[in-house]
């Protein structure tokens, strides 16, 4: 008894002497987070707060009541991210995350597929760099390379009342240098019972309007897929990376379909409609990455990508009055896209720790779109991006700084036409950072991105979505320019941990529908606008409320907003977020979600996303891990947006029996030691781009 008082007030001393916090950010602890002084164990903090990112460190606890990478992120409770393994999705702050596995870009099912006792720790970037594409946040998982042994994981989480379940599987085999993996991933979502709330008002030049209601009358949604991956690694330490990356991704059916009864504001006869849209294709791709060491600590990488889209999109829409047909309109379009990129980089690093970086990108897009239902006509767009930059980071004492510069070339041209557009674009980016200690640090950065014409804004073949509505591409799209600073405070306190800060953010060309009367015709096309600009206040804690058992974290953030364009100017306030709270002990989890989306306003339209909430309990045993929860136990499913524009001012609210119970077994087992994929410094985009038939 005495020698454990002993022990745990020298452990307390220890902690209590200046710099220790310090020495443990730079000391790299184990998979547990803790640092071995022979028999004492001082645990490092839950979150280290560096210049560039937040390093989270599995807990043993995490590592315990985790069955996957996913598993294992939720359990790390990071205040800004809502992770839902249940639904496969990782976002923060409504927005998408770019994860990583040692530096590699991954996708989610890869990041499933980790052994969570793998993972040493969680690289948290809010504020990426050049080199990593204009991302708005990044994950970067780093985990063990070991050189032999093997491991398989596979699991399944059927819904108990509905057509809707995830199935997993992955192996991987590790000898000397080399790792073979292979893994596929399918999502079942079939024929779940929807509706739509929708009312809508037009209003002619003349002042003339006519409002629509629609009674919902019934509906379905689908939305299955099928990935398969197989990849090989080579890794010579110090030395030489090589990977070489194969994919397949088949949308077996993505389509919703609506029925539903119109009343008529000027007394005539109610119009049954049925609207369905959908898309199903297959995306094969290839990726191929080279790293080699070049001695004074410079490093060169190079990566390929490619991929390429076959496809259909399709919607057919029918109204009828008193059995007869008014409006039968059909859209059918096959795309053959293909994408390539090709990037470089050099990286230079110094004995203090200052980095620069240098790299050089090519892009290239070629679109083809055969519209079936209009007689076979053809639309021929390509795009060619150049993308030159150069970042430099230094520390200096308590500050640290990251600045950059990079220059953007952007060109589509359409076949058919002759027409098109080209521009350079300049982004700078700056990070300052000064760290109190590496419990608390201040932060403030800068950065810029551009945004290309998509193949929808820019296809000029019509599309009709109703009796008057309709839909056409415009060819003098620019590309646009955004622009976000950020000031944001980091800090650790006893048992609480997160941030809070502001941001602000503009886009003075964005491009956003456009929609207005030609003759009688309303025609919604797209311009670059006056501008979107938006200021946001956030707010992210972790708590520990009961230490290694209870947690809770979350995410709330305000924002308000102004948007402009030709004829209009529209505001926009609301209050999103997301909350996470976990309960595990014996070997049990116990956890619960809730996300509310931001409410976003671009062009004439407020949209939000899914508003979800999960419960889950999960019991690891060994290898084996048991699930059962349900999604929407609480309140209603709605997805939907509002309509700001004069002409056609409308409200639809999706509408899911999203209420479903599940459950779920995963089986994770490894043999001798696990090696994980390679890390990329690099990684090209190059993801082909597809046609989006109209919608209602």
């Amino acid at each position: 008894m005495a020698t454990t008082i002993i022990k745990t007030f020298i452990a307390a001393a220890i902690g209590m002497l200046p710099g220790t916090a310090a020495m443990q950010a730079q000391e790299a602890p184990d998979s547990t987070g803790a640092l071995a002084l022979d028999e004492i164990v001082v645990k490092a903090p839950k979150v280290i707060r560096r210049a560039d990112m937040d390093v989270y460190h599995p807990s043993r606890s995490a590592v315990e009541h985790a069955a996957n990478g996913v598993q294992l992120l939720g359990n790390l409770m990071i205040p800004a991210l809502y992770v839902s393994d249940a639904l496969g999705s990782v976002q923060a702050a409504g927005q998408p995350v770019q994860l990583r596995i040692n530096g590699n870009v991954a996708t989610v099912e890869q990041v499933r597929a980790l052994r969570p006792e793998t993972v040493k720790r969680v690289e948290w970037i809010d504020n990426p760099g050049l080199r990593y594409g204009g991302a708005n946040y990044v994950l970067n998982f780093i985990v063990a390379n070991p050189t032999l042994g093997g491991s398989l994981m596979a699991e399944a989480r059927p819904a108990l009342n509905e057509a809707w379940g995830t199935y997993a599987a992955d192996v991987k085999l590790n000898s000397g240098h080399s790792q073979w993996e292979a893994g596929a991933d399918f999502k079942l979502t079939d024929a779940i019972s929807s509706h739509r709330d929708y009312v809508e008002t037009f209003t002619r030049p003349d002042g003339t309007s006519l409002t629509r209601r629609e009674t919902p009358l019934g509906g379905s949604v689908d939305n299955s897929m099928l990935n398969v991956r197989a990849a090989y690694n080579y890794i010579k330490p110090d030395t030489t990376v090589f990977v070489a990356t194969i994919r397949l991704d088949r949308n077996l059916s993505d389509r919703t379909a609506y029925r539903g009864m119109l009343c008529m504001s000027d007394g005539s006869a109610d119009v049954e409609l049925d609207d369905v849209n959908g898309s199903r294709g297959t995306t094969p791709g290839l990726s191929l990455y080279w790293q080699q060491e070049l001695g004074h600590k410079g490093t060169l990488a190079v990566n390929f990508n490619s991929s390429f889209y076959f496809g259909r999109g399709y919607s057919h829409y029918v109204e009828r009055a008193a059995a007869e047909t008014l409006n039968d309109i059909s859209t059918d379009i096959r795309d053959k896209n293909r994408a390539y990129a090709l990037e470089a980089d050099y990286i230079k690093r110094w004995d203090d720790g200052a980095r620069f970086t240098a790299g050089a990108s090519l892009g290239a897009n070629r679109n083809s779109s055969e519209y079936i239902s209009q007689g076979g006509a053809l639309f021929h767009q390509r795009q060619e991006r150049v993308y030159v930059f150069a970042e430099y980071f230094r520390r200096m004492g308590k500050w640290t700084a990251t600045v950059g510069a990079g220059l953007q070339y952007t060109s589509f041209r359409f076949r058919e036409s002759g027409r098109g557009n080209n521009s350079w674009n300049p982004r700078p980016q700056a990070t300052v950072t000064y760290s109190v200690n590496s419990n608390h640090n201040l932060r403030l950065s800068f950065t810029s991105w551009q945004t290309a014409p998509s193949l929808a804004e820019t296809n000029v073949v019509p599309q009709q979505l109703d009796g008057f509505q309709w839909r056409v591409g415009n060819q003098d799209l620019k590309t646009s320019n955004s622009y976000m600073l950020t000031l944001r405070y980091g800090f650790n306190i006893p048992h609480v941990a997160g941030s809070f800060g502001i941001r602000a953010y503009s886009s003075p060309n964005a491009i956003t529908p456009l929609t207005a009367w030609d003759g009688g015709r309303l025609v919604t096309t797209w311009e670059n606008s006056r501008g979107l600009q938006n200021l946001s206040f956030f707010l992210a804690p972790q708590v520990e409320i009961i230490p290694d058992w209870l947690m809770a974290s979350g995410y709330v953030q305000f924002r308000t907003e102004r948007m402009r364009g030709a004829g209009y100017s529209h505001s926009n306030s609301a209050w999103s977020g997301n909350m996470a709270v976990q309960l595990v002990h014996w070997g049990f989890a116990l956890s619960g979600q809730y996300v509310r989306e931001q409410h976003d306003l671009w062009g004439e339209k407020i949209s939000w996303g899914e508003e979800l909430n999960i419960i889950d309990l999960s019991y690891s045993l060994k290898s084996w891990q048991f699930s059962a929860g349900v999604i929407m136990p609480f309140g209603r499913y709605d997805r939907g947006s509002k309509s700001l524009n004069r002409w056609n001012r409308n409200e639809q609210h999706m509408r899911l029996d999203m209420r479903m119970p599940y459950v779920a077994v995963s089986y994770n087992i490894r043999w001798g030691h696990q090696k994980h994929s390679a890390g990329k410094l690099v990684e090209a985009a190059a993801t082909a781009d597809r046609s989006t038939p109209s919608a209602r």
